[in-house]
């Protein structure tokens, strides 16, 4: 039995951690999960400037991502609406009524320039064998931007989640530059569908947001839905207004739907009802306003952490920091690979060097010629000297290069390499000057990107009144009891108890002194001649006192019970006497005097006794009542307070 307990838990650790870290979570260095990473390397093996069939790159991709194409496919598409690394051409779908794109063969992708300029860099990124060994995919992208909270992303994981909320990409590179120059900065969501959001409870990307739809209410006889807010489409709004409608908690007329490339949908109001006093009754009960919980979970150096919006800009900023660094030496160590090559051919071609090899029989002695040759230049040579590379790539130069060798283009060249060395320098001298210049220059072919609106942020940011749906609707329904047949409701045929509304719920006293909350309904019913009905508000009747006077079982002494309704559970009977008791009388006045009526016996004088009900102690609910008298009890009558 140990044995297979110890399966079943190394199985599942293992397969909770493959979930984790290689489906459902996105990594902190390039904000990807592994099949939107997968995607991005099948798109930049196969760039080529030209539109490939999204077909094509799901059947491509399928050689690093073992889930098929029904895992790929729509993460292609989620990714391509975000409309900053991949080009569309063809339907990916509507952001605003959820139609689906067509199907893969119809339409068509490539990369973008800026995603070559933020992830692409095969020098610098860690490669891994794909999952059948055939192939090299990419360990991580060297992603110079916090993509993680630009795309926002949503995953469920074994034992944990992540719901992180997009936000401006020219906000978070604001965000990265003030971060790299020791300003303050702050960053909240902005999302593809606009609306509104309430960020007073957000933390930083791990508390929640309220987000609104913008609503045009110039004619007071109808509402124009012109924005949706965030995990909304057009028919889900429409859905949960129609259902709002016909539970009475609007009154509307039709409801149109004219959405196309923007949303508008037109709410026709009822006669009598003005757009004004439905706008809360709509944020209330309807889509039109949601709330979202989030939770910022991601991989960090292998493990999953929950971090705030402001530690992952602060992260990216030292991150991109390091990759401009490592891409600044990697060039440099290129151009002044380079620029000695140049210097070799320079001189093995104006000095005539390779005379000296015709000689030569063997290619040791040819090898030994060569270096011979540049002993009288080594000078220029420099410090790095002659390898047995240099001189087999000085020996492969042909000589129809040799014969045409333009000597002052040959010095322009490297001119033009040693200016460019000499600007790296400078670069890496002044590094965080030239990260703030180079995301200054994302921002700039961003704002100038008209397919994207500039980057321009589409939802506003702002604080909303909290609307209680309790206190919107009005009580306007009315509750209906008969005394004789015992029934209670709104489709009752009885005196009218009260006006409420669908959310009230209903407390009913019945005369054995059984008390219970409910629902309101049509019809139920509660017995003849109860003691007490009314709403059930709990602000109302934890200040509400029962005064409960009733005779015992058995002797028929009087006694007072005075007590608050506090909690209960709904539809369940509770009993303010105890079994068997009568009850003479039920009231809810603070003060107020009654008198007891006492059967007539022999010998019995004082056949009436008058009390106040204040002079008594507010008890439990649940504690018994306190004798008023040893006399049998025959009626009670109230008077004056």
């Amino acid at each position: 039995m140990a044995f297979i307990k110890n399966l079943f838990d190394r199985n599942f650790l293992e397969y909770a951690s493959y979930v984790i870290k290689d489906r459902a979570i996105p990594d902190l260095e390039d904000g990807l999960k592994p099949v939107q990473r997968r995607i991005m390397h099948t798109l930049f093996e196969k760039d080529d400037g030209k539109f490939h069939k999204v077909a094509n790159i799901v059947g491509e991709c399928m050689k690093y991502h073992p889930h098929g194409e029904a895992s790929i496919y729509p993460a292609l598409v989620v990714l391509a609406n975000k409309e900053l690394f991949i080009d569309r051409q063809g339907n990916f779908g509507n952001l605003y009524t959820g139609d689906e794109a067509s199907a893969p063969r119809y339409i068509e992708c490539r990369v973008t320039p800026l995603a070559k300029d933020v992830f692409y860099n095969p020098k610098l990124t860690q490669w891994a064998e794909s999952y059948d060994g055939r192939n090299r995919e990419p360990v991580l992208f060297p992603a110079k931007i916090p993509v993680v909270l630009i795309m926002g992303v949503e995953g469920i994981a074994v034992g944990m989640s992540t719901k992180i909320l997009p936000h401006n990409v020219i906000e978070v590179l604001e965000a990265e530059i003030a971060c790299l120059t020791g300003k303050k900065f702050e960053l909240y969501p902005d999302f593809p569908t606009g609306g509104y959001v309430d960020i007073s409870e957000y933390h930083g990307g791990n508390g929640k947001v309220l987000v609104r739809a913008k609503l045009d209410t110039s004619d007071p006889k109808r509402i124009l839905i012109t924005e949706l807010p965030f995990g909304s489409t057009t028919e889900s709004i429409i859905n949960s207004i129609d259902s709002a409608a016909r539970n009475g908690r609007l009154k509307i007329m039709g409801i149109n739907d004219f959405t196309s490339e923007k949303v508008e949908i037109e709410i026709k109001l009822a006669r009598g009802v003005y757009a004004q006093e439905t706008i809360d009754a709509l944020f209330a009960f309807t889509e039109c306003e949601q709330s979202i919980s989030v939770n910022l979970l991601v991989i960090k150096d292998g493990l999953p952490a929950v971090m705030t919006v402001n530690e992952i800009i602060k992260h990216h900023a030292k991150q991109l920091v390091k990759i401009l660094t490592k891409e600044l030496d990697l060039e440099k160590k290129e151009l002044l690979d380079k620029l000695h090559l140049r210097t070799l051919e320079r001189i093995f071609i104006e000095e005539r060097i390779y005379k000296g090899i015709e000689k030569m029989k063997t290619a040791k002695g040819v090898q030994d010629a060569v270096v011979a040759g540049f002993k009288p230049f080594m000078k220029e040579v420099g410090p790095r000297g002659i390898s047995e590379d240099d001189v087999e790539h000085l020996l492969r130069i042909p000589i129809r290069r040799i014969s045409l060798y333009d000597i002052n283009k040959a010095k322009d060249e490297m001119e033009q390499i040693q200016a460019r060395i000499k600007e790296i320098n400078s670069h890496l001298k002044n590094i965080i000057a030239y990260s703030v210049s180079y995301l200054k220059g994302i921002v700039a072919k961003i704002k100038a990107n008209e397919e994207i609106g500039g980057g321009k942020r589409k939802t506003v940011v702002g604080a909303f009144e909290k609307i209680i749906a309790k206190e919107v609707v009005k009580r306007d329904v009315e509750l209906k009891y008969d005394s004789k047949t015992g029934y209670l409701g709104t489709n009752v045929s009885g005196a009218k108890i009260a006006e409420v509304s669908p959310f009230d719920r209903i407390l009913a006293i019945r005369k054995n002194g059984m008390y219970t909350i409910m629902d309101l309904s049509e019809k139920t019913f509660v017995g003849a001649d109860a003691w007490w009905i009314g709403v059930a508000d709990k602000d109302a009747l934890s200040k509400t006192i029962f005064t409960i006077i009733y005779k015992e079982k058995g002797t028929g002494y009087p006694c007072i019970k005075r007590c608050v309704i506090e909690g209960w559970i709904m539809n369940k009977d509770y009993f303010l006497v105890p079994d068997g008791a009568q009850i003479l009388h039920v009231d809810t006045r603070q003060k107020f005097i009654f008198s007891v009526k006492y059967v007539p016996k022999p010998r019995l004088k004082v056949l009436s006794e008058d009390f106040k009900a204040h002079d008594y102690n507010v008890r439990g609910v649940k504690a018994g009542g306190i004798r008023l008298s040893m006399k049998e009890a025959a009626k009670i009558e109230t008077g004056r307070k």
